[in-house]
């Protein structure tokens, strides 16, 4: 299948970000009609020996995983993107690349991003379970339940309150770049160029025994493994670069300098709900310095279009339990077409109540006075509880982070549900 322009990812470092924070963010582009949930997983221990079915393989299970928040399409077991209660934020982007892809049933990219959050309390851990994980069961299978023949390679942004890393790959082989200042974007083109800092075993011998390089040039991992089909995406790579420079050059980048770039119609970041891979999803992440006391703030939207929907705050503290609102209905195994083979001979009904809502009003609504209104209403909304936030995180205090917390993202999507209503 031809690339897709879809899927973006952000960060930006001090000292351009307000307040010594590093900023992460990404827009999920995925096929229209998708579902993409919300959902939260406590840390958890598991006897040795113990299984894990991802979405289509089971791998082994690690004796220990992190509490996580993920944005997911509800039918598989990866996430697009999320956050770890460590600090570690990832997002992936699909790749196309001179290794042909494989329709052979593998990991997904998706699956890595949830088991580098779910393993990793560093981004350079998380690139390391990422890594060993995929020269060992390798990338592959249907990323879609509706479009047939959909697979592809994997791009990697993983972050943490110190550095960050960009992962590329191409099959079994891959390039990692190592980020510490000023900001840095992926998109559906291989962006790694000469500065790798770490590499598969054996990169560039199979790199000539593939015909792609032959020593007479610099190793320069995205010409090498680049396929003509993914150069007309470095547009938007091209235009997410300009609006990271735009926004952050007072030195005063914040989670709604993010917001605004996710956004952005008109550099193709932001694709509306009536493009063929809408953004179905989007995500901000507010990471605090290393050894400051302030909790991070994670803000998903949970609904198609983020100029039509609005970013609830999350923060991991004790107890904590997400709305129901912004899950998918559970499907029983037996009749689930993502686990019956042969897979996706029929289609389910997988929208959680929030998307539901959203999806009725803005179809009933399209491009009038009263979407206009009530979009704006909830911006006024979300602009407010940035300003709260901010506040409470300004004045956090452990010892009574539950008081306000537990419930912040639910209280959240409870008013943007009730304006649909």
């Amino acid at each position: 299948m031809s690339a897709i322009v879809s899927c973006d990812s952000f960060v930006v470092f001090p000292p351009l970000t307000a307040d010594g924070v590093i900023v992460f963010g990404k827009n999920s582009d995925r096929p229209r009609n998708e579902v993409q949930e919300v959902v939260f997983c406590s840390r958890s221990e598991h006897e040795t020996g113990t299984r894990l079915k991802c979405t289509y393989i089971e791998i082994e299970q690690s004796e220990e995983t992190n509490a996580v928040i993920l944005s997911k399409p509800s039918w598989m077991w990866g996430a697009e993107m999320g956050a770890n209660e460590f600090g570690v934020c990832i997002g992936n982007e699909a790749v196309w690349t001179r290794v042909p892809t494989s329709d052979e049933e593998k990991l997904l990219g998706m699956d890595l991003v949830r088991l580098g959050l779910e393993r990793g309390k560093t981004a350079r851990e998380a690139l390391e379970v990422i890594t060993t994980l995929l020269e060992k069961y390798g990338q592959g299978g249907p990323c879609s339940d509706t479009i047939d023949d959909f697979s592809y390679h994997n791009s990697f942004l993983i972050v943490d309150r110190e550095e960050a890393w960009v992962l590329e790959t191409a099959g079994h082989l891959w390039a990692a770049e190592r980020i510490q200042s000023g900001f840095r974007n992926i998109s559906n083109c291989l962006s790694i160029t000469t500065k790798i800092d770490l590499m598969s075993s054996g990169l560039k011998d199979e790199a000539k025994s593939m015909g792609l390089w032959d020593e007479s040039s610099e190793f320069d991992f995205s010409k090498i493994f680049s396929i003509d089909g993914t150069i007309g995406v470095g547009d938007r790579y091209t235009n997410g670069c300009a609006l990271l420079q735009q926004y952050s050059k007072d030195n005063d980048f914040n989670v709604s300098s993010m917001m605004k770039i996710l956004r952005d119609e008109e550099s193709g970041i932001c694709r509306r709900r009536d493009a063929s891979f809408p953004t179905q999803g989007s995500q901000v992440s507010v990471l605090s310095p290393k050894g400051s006391r302030r909790p991070d703030c994670h803000w998903f939207t949970g609904t198609p279009d983020p100029i039509n929907s609005v970013f609830k705050p999350f923060i991991f503290v004790k107890n904590v339990k997400l709305s129901a609102k912004i899950r998918s209905p559970e499907i029983p195994e037996d009749q689930d077409p993502a686990k019956i083979k042969p897979r996706f001979e029929k289609k389910v009904d997988r929208r959680h109540p929030l998307y539901l809502k959203h999806e009725q009003f803005h179809s009933q609504n399209s491009k009038s006075d009263k979407e206009q209104k009530v979009r704006e209403t909830l911006q006024e909304m979300e602009k407010t509880c940035i300003n709260e936030v901010e506040e409470i995180l300004k004045n956090y205090n452990l010892e009574d982070e539950g008081l306000e917390l537990e419930e912040l993202f639910n209280d959240s999507v409870e008013a943007e549900y009730r304006f649909y209503k």
